[in-house]
Formats: structure tokens, C-alpha cells, sequence
């Protein structure tokens, strides 16, 4: 059986601005990797968060069958809200402790459903530190962000 690995992430040129999102899908047996798929896509203006949101949720839908899978972000804001967060934000209507509005809501309600139907790890790993397939996320989460730059 393939484990399958998720390196997700999101960049933006200013915060908002023209963004980008990146996800590498690799499918492995031990050491071997039997398939890989790049996605990638960006949105004229918009936050980091949002593309770092949009990176994993875009991967996530696009599994075709239920499976076991490790995402990899680096991202905390995603990681933290998908562990830990979302529990309160759920149980309080989709409101932060202080009662305000979760902001993205719609992401964090897109990333619930999308992982809901599989078994999900999520790993932090430091960006921009020369881990190759978070390097190569990045870089997709960049080609993603291309079209919407202006100049």
C-alpha cells in the first residue's frame, strides 16, 4: 500500500495582494515514489493566509478516493487552526474566544469538509530551510501567483 504525502503552500506579493497557492501530491512505497502531481493556482488579490489555506484544501479535494495522507505546511496559522482551532471555532458558531468572527471562514469550513472523508496527519516543517518538496510547493504556490502580478 502508497503512503501518500501533501506539501502545501501559499504566497502573496504584499498582504493583500496578487497570491498564489502550491500543493505537491506524492504517492510512495518506502522509498519509491510511485506517482507525483503538481496543482497550483492564485487569485488576483489576497492574503498569505488565504493561498497557505487554499494549498492544502485544494489537494485535499482533489483526492479521488478516501486515503490516509500527511500534509505538510509551513504554515502555523494552518496547521494550528486545523488541529487545534477549529474545535472552539466550531463549537462557538464559527466565532474566536473573544466572540469575533473567525476570519477565512469559508476556508476553514472547506478544509473541515475536505478532510472529514480521509485520515489526516498534518506536519509543520520550517520554510524556506531547503526542504526539496516544501522547495517545490513554494515554488509551485509562486507559478500559482504568476498570472495576477502585474508588469
Amino acid at each position: 500500500m502508497a503512503d501518500l504525502f501533501i506539501y502545501s503552500d501559499g504566497a502573496c506579493s504584499g498582504n493583500p495582494g496578487p497570491g498564489g497557492w502550491g500543493a505537491l501530491m506524492i504517492a510512495r512505497n518506502g522509498d519509491t515514489i510511485l506517482k507525483e502531481r503538481e496543482l497550483c493556482g492564485g487569485d488576483a488579490h489576497t492574503t498569505n493566509n488565504r493561498m497557505e489555506l487554499l494549498g492544502a484544501i485544494n489537494a485535499l479535494e482533489a483526492l479521488e478516493r478516501p486515503s490516509n495522507v500527511t500534509i505538510f505546511t509551513d504554515s502555523t496559522y494552518v496547521k494550528n487552526g486545523v488541529t487545534s482551532w477549529i474545535h472552539g471555532w466550531k463549537r462557538n458558531g464559527w466565532r474566536t474566544s473573544n466572540k469575533k468572527p473567525v476570519k477565512n471562514v469559508e476556508l476553514w469550513q472547506r478544509i473541515d469538509d475536505a478532510q472529514a472523508r480521509h485520515q489526516v496527519t498534518w506536519e509543520w516543517v520550517k520554510g524556506h530551510a531547503g526542504h526539496p518538496e516544501n522547495e517545490r510547493a513554494d515554488e509551485l504556490a509562486r507559478r500559482g501567483m504568476e498570472p495576477f502580478k502585474q508588469g
